[in-house]
């Protein structure tokens, strides 16, 4: 079975990684990024093919931005692992240190977590992000994508494996099984033994069910129902810009925008504005009927809609009475990935930001910003929607466990 072979390779190239000081990974990763911007013929010739494929699948607007690459987007990548290779090296680090009545001295050190696997989508830059920041870490990781982006996944990864090679590194801290079938993600949901833990990245269907199914510890990724709440006090010019920038910069991905609740004393002020603004963008807005009593042109939200991560062109709209109806509604349908209020009033983005249940609470600001990069993490391996080991934007952090050191002189236990 290729995923138990695979799951034998990482774990081999463990123990050679578990060596590295940290001016060998800078050393490799930077090699790495010089690796894709030379291979980059070669990556947008296997993506032109995926590209094709999908478009002849009828893949949504927003998921083919997600798949293509181009120059820009491959120097962005190569620069994202220059950017993890500057970043400070979490391995080693004391996060804690003991002294005991009896001399023991006691030490909590933070250890590569081994072996992580992580299942994606059709995002191709996911396979370089993956890499350099489990390399970073000092953990092999096993990658397996979608089949959408199959061969764009196998151009960056050969890459990187040249990469590793001809810097006398194994080549097998970074592997891809060759198979998106279905049994390709349930064998390594099943791979204990071999994967410290699994990654889900994509779909809500997805992630539920790699939660559901795997036996191995799972870190879950969330889908994001963002929403954007526009308090009474807002400034409603600043409410549409952050809007547009929240729903249209790029509508495939996770922190996006895609549910907007409005206070019924500022609507009238407001829906013209947003409504001229989604005109502009072609952007399809899915509203209450009080809201649709304001702007007829508005479409009839369904109650599905107020729980849609849509990935597209279309915003839901809920009209509300108060701050506390808002954080009511949003608790009730996020989530837990990134909400934003727009608001003057301090003590209102206050309480927003203290009760909303969600990874990442903004005020006064666009929830495309949850991201590693923008969080100074360099690129991340994820936005973490669970509350245990890592929440939000995950990067070189949490990609580490800990353990103790306890050194003594001779103790023992009376």
């Amino acid at each position: 079975m290729e995923t138990v072979e695979y799951g034998k390779r990482a774990k081999a190239a463990m123990a050679q990684l578990i060596r590295m000081d940290t001016e060998e990974k800078n050393r490799v990763l930077l090699s790495c990024a010089d690796a894709l911007e030379a291979d980059c013929r070669e990556i947008l010739s296997a993506n032109e093919k995926d590209y094709r494929n999908a478009v002849g699948n009828n893949m949504t607007a927003g998921m083919l931005d997600r798949l293509l690459l181009n120059e820009k987007r491959i120097a962005e990548m190569a620069d994202a692992v220059r950017k993890i290779a500057s970043l400070p090296d979490p391995v080693g680090e004391i996060l804690s240190e003991d002294k005991r009545p009896n001399g023991l001295l006691i030490r909590k050190v933070r250890v590569p977590l081994g072996v992580i696997g992580i299942i994606y989508e059709a995002r191709p830059n996911v396979t370089s992000d993956a890499f350099a920041l489990c390399f970073k870490a000092g953990n092999a990781v096993i990658l397996r994508g979608g089949s959408d982006a199959l061969l764009s996944n196998q151009a960056i990864t050969d890459s990187l494996r040249s990469a590793l090679s001809a810097n006398g590194f194994p080549a097998d801290a970074v592997l891809l099984l060759n198979s998106s079938s279905r049994e390709s993600a349930q064998e390594l949901m099943h791979l204990n033994g071999y994967l410290d833990c699994l990654i889900p990245r994509g779909s809500a269907g997805l992630i539920r069910t790699v939660v559901k199914e795997s036996t191995v510890p799972v870190i879950e990724t969330g889908s994001g129902n963002c929403h954007i709440y526009v308090d009474e006090t807002a400034d409603t010019d600043m409410a549409v810009s952050i809007i547009v920038n929240a729903k249209t910069q790029r509508t495939g991905v996770c922190n996006s925008c895609e549910s907007l609740v409005v206070n019924r004393k500022i609507e009238k002020e407001l829906l013209p504005k947003l409504e001229k603004a989604m005109k502009e963008h072609q952007v399809e807005v899915r509203a209450d009927e009080e809201a649709r009593e304001i702007i007829p042109v508005f479409k009839k939200a369904a109650e599905e809609d107020w729980g849609t991560e849509y990935l597209d062109l279309i915003l839901s709209l809920k009209t509300v009475d108060s701050l506390e109806e808002a954080i009511e509604h949003i608790n009730r349908y996020n989530t837990g990935h990134s909400e934003t209020i727009v608001t003057k009033d301090r003590s209102h983005a206050e309480k927003f930001l203290h009760e909303i249940d969600a990874a990442c609470v903004y005020v006064n600001a666009s929830t495309r910003f949850t991201d590693g990069g923008e969080f100074g993490l360099g690129a991340e391996i994820g936005i973490s929607t669970q509350k245990l080991h890592a929440r939000g934007p995950m990067g070189l952090k949490e990609l580490t466990s800990y353990k103790y050191e306890i050194t003594g002189n001779g103790q023992v236990r009376p």
